[in-house]
């Protein structure tokens, strides 16, 4: 397969002299919360310490805003512990100092509040399966940490009665379903008892792919009857199996962890799929292509493992990472996710600025749902422009309506120095994901002022209008 590579960097090489920013990507970045390797690094344990945390969080988000990010996948549940006032799990350890200790807020509706005002999603990033060293109901022991049995019927429901506190109490735009999958290479998880009370004649291994998409079912169709335009999303393992392309050298979703994630995008439990690609070269790119070729209309999105750029991780060069990009822009994947946002926040091997300067130079919208609704909102009207005396423009527009009765819309604006404004260049967005009939621009120098404004609708499902 050298050829392949070969051909592959040589084409690279030249897609780099011409590719363009698209106006519609995902642009993805995990927020880990785990023992807070990304956030927090500062424990509320007083009303000084939690304005510092969420200071914290800001800066972050500013961060990610400032280079065109425009979904941030914030990890809600960890281990059996979560990053919001539940019900049924306790509170992370990392945001108070100990499990269950509250901070004083809630992690979850301030990261969406804080996301949505930067006009980027807020995903809930729940690992599923783990439970780490916490011993909860349904779980069974293995190596040293505990884990939900998919075999049990109470699992999926314990999962979407989690999910459901999410979907119903806070403005999320997505759940994405992280570890819903067997431990590696676990042929003796206990769940020998579960196999021979649920297995009804399958073969083991037939049975733990079926009690793996039982569960993306269940809670895919569960978060649809509660708000059909939360997307739903799973991290499946990089590789799904073998392709004509290339071997996966025994390490795959399909066989070595249960997970039948062709099989769950063929029967349309899936809204998006970011499969955990960490790797380069052949064990990359021709797995990219058979995730884009079996992808059926939805989204796939690439997560990169950006944490081998550090030194002591993989000391990969910026250049890897560039090459993936490039490769996945023209192949038409619907954007990427960076694992994990402390590493663009400390510009490892430099990501931070090629994201800037050669990739995410301009915003972008993200890509509609079209496969749940197609139909686009309204045009709105009546848009005013009022030049303010400290140089800023004030615009105010009327409401758009939209199919769905409860109108839940955003817009973007944009601003150009011709006329008719350009809707279809991304260069031209100012602001998108306003939630209000007006917003107040402010040039950064006074000379960028624009002469011309238009402004158009989103849905929830990301049809925009005229």
């Amino acid at each position: 397969m050298k050829w392949f590579l070969t051909l592959l960097l040589s084409t690279v090489c030249l897609l780099s002299l011409s590719a363009a920013s698209p106006k519609h990507e995902v642009r993805a970045v995990w927020v880990a919360t785990l023992q807070g390797l990304d956030f927090p690094h500062i424990s509320a344990v007083s009303p000084a310490t939690r304005r510092a945390q969420q200071q914290e969080l800001i800066r972050l988000l500013d961060t990610l805003r400032a280079a065109h990010f425009n979904t941030v996948l914030f990890q809600t549940r960890v281990r059996a512990d979560v990053a919001y006032r539940s019900k049924i799990e306790p509170f992370h350890a990392s945001f108070a100092g100990r499990t269950g200790a509250d901070p004083g807020y809630d992690p979850l509706a301030f990261v969406v509040e804080e996301c949505h005002k930067r006009g980027m999603e807020c995903h809930a990033w729940v690992v599923t399966i783990p439970c780490g060293k916490r011993r909860i109901a349904g779980s069974v022991g293995y190596k040293g940490y505990y884990y939900l049995n998919p075999g049990l019927p109470q699992t999926k429901v314990y999962l979407m009665n989690l999910v459901r506190e999410m979907v119903e109490r806070y403005d999320i735009d997505g759940i994405q379903l992280d570890y819903l999958r067997y431990p590696e290479r676990a042929p003796d998880f206990p769940d020998a008892t579960t196999y021979r009370k649920y297995g009804k004649g399958k073969t083991k291994a037939d049975w733990r792919r079926d009690n793996i998409t039982e569960a993306v079912r269940y809670i895919y169709k569960g978060v649809k009857a509660l708000k059909p335009w939360v997307k739903v999303s799973t991290t499946p393992v990089g590789k799904f199996s073998d392709t004509s392309r290339y071997s996966s050298y025994g390490w795959n979703a399909y066989y070595t962890v249960g997970q039948d994630v062709q099989g769950w995008l063929r029967e349309g439990i899936q809204d998006q799929i970011y499969p955990m690609m960490y790797f380069r070269g052949n064990h990359f790119y021709p797995f990219v292509l058979d995730w884009q070729e079996q992808s059926v209309g939805r989204q796939v999105i690439p997560g990169l493992g950006i944490y081998f750029l550090d030194p002591k991780e993989g000391d990969w060069s910026c250049e890897e990472i560039v090459r993936q990009l490039y490769f996945m822009r023209d192949n038409g994947v619907a954007g990427a996710g960076f694992y994990r946002a402390d590493y663009l926040l400390n510009n490892t091997q430099g990501i931070y600025d090629v994201l800037c300067r050669d990739f995410y130079a301009t915003p972008a919208l993200l890509p509609a749902m079209t496969w749940l609704d197609a139909i686009p909102p309204t045009a709105p009207a009546g848009l005013t422009v009022q030049q303010q005396t400290d140089g800023s423009v004030k615009l105010t527009w009327q409401p758009s309506t939209d199919n769905d009765t409860r109108n839940l819309l955003s817009y973007v604006l944009y601003a150009s120095d011709k006329y008719p404004v350009d809707t279809d260049n991304p260069e031209n967005i100012v602001a998108q994901g306003i939630r209000d009939t007006g917003y107040v621009y402010t040039p950064v120098q006074s000379w960028a002022n624009k002469i011309y404004y238009t402004v158009t609708a989103v849905d929830r499902y990301g049809n925009e209008s005229r």
